[in-house]
């Protein structure tokens, strides 16, 4: 279909007519209570629906990004905002312009690290000496690579689940092998750095074919739910114009629970 206005918007996404929605063609009324959010997610970036075990794994990616504390930078502007008086949007408004590079960008910074790396892979480099070129490279440049060690967790608890989903979805592929490869020299050189879940996140989207400009969106996306509890946790609970230590912060949650 063409429009011969040339000021009007041209979109392939979401085409609205009268008492109609379709969100790349499908009617979005009969997606509901049928297709995960995960697979909506998909399925708006990408184009197609994703199959099942693809649409799991997407869910899984938005589950693993929801929160990580009160203290990660957007959620400490989140509430910093909000204990001025703020409304909703405009605190969480705050939070979403910190996901920058250095915060929720090791997703976007690992996929372009592991498309190099696999570029010396496809000039007949095995993954090891690809990866241990690769590091060398970034230490001459005294750069970090993304994706890699963490400020809390040693073993990162998410990054084996995705690597678990990623398998049973058929989208463990060259990225997420790379990945593993830089994490073993890692280990061979006495310094062990394991794939944290940016990374784990940047390598599984990857291999599923996205493009890493837009991976950083997919931090934003279920990280925005995370600042909406904060903030209204910070709006209910605590004084405004409190003073905010960024480091410190007291749990008072659920004690630990399961799903069986």
């Amino acid at each position: 279909m063409t429009n011969d206005n040339p000021n009007a918007w041209t979109t392939a996404i979401t085409q609205i007519k009268p008492n109609e929605v379709r969100v790349r063609g499908y009617n979005i009324a009969e997606l509901m209570g049928q297709v995960s959010f995960g697979a909506m997610v998909y399925l708006i970036l990408r184009g197609e629906l994703p199959d099942d075990k693809t649409g799991k794994l997407m869910d899984g990616i938005l589950c693993a990004g929801i929160d990580h504390g009160a203290t990660p930078p957007s959620a400490l502007a989140a509430r910093t905002v909000a204990s001025t008086g703020a409304n909703l949007s405009a605190a969480v408004a705050s939070g979403i312009m910190c996901i920058n590079q250095h915060h929720g960008g090791a997703m976007e910074n690992c996929a372009k690290a592991l498309t190099l790396m696999l570029t010396k892979v496809d000039q007949g480099k095995s993954m090891s000496d690809a990866a241990v070129d690769l590091l060398d490279e970034f230490k001459a440049q005294k750069k970090r690579i993304a994706g890699f060690g963490h400020r809390i967790h040693k073993a990162d608890p998410r990054t084996a689940r995705l690597f678990e989903l990623a398998k049973e979805a058929g989208a463990f592929g060259r990225y997420c092998e790379a990945a593993q490869a830089i994490e073993q020299v890692f280990v061979d050189k006495g310094k062990p750095l394991p794939i944290n879940v940016d990374g784990a996140i940047g390598a599984v989207l990857a291999d599923l074919g996205f493009e890493p400009e837009i991976m950083n969106g997919l931090f934003m996306i279920p990280r925005a739910a995370g600042m909406i509890a904060h903030v209204r946790e910070e709006q209910t609970r605590m004084k405004p114009m409190r003073k905010v230590d960024p480091v410190a912060h007291t749990y008072d949650g659920p004690e630990p629970r399961s799903l069986k």
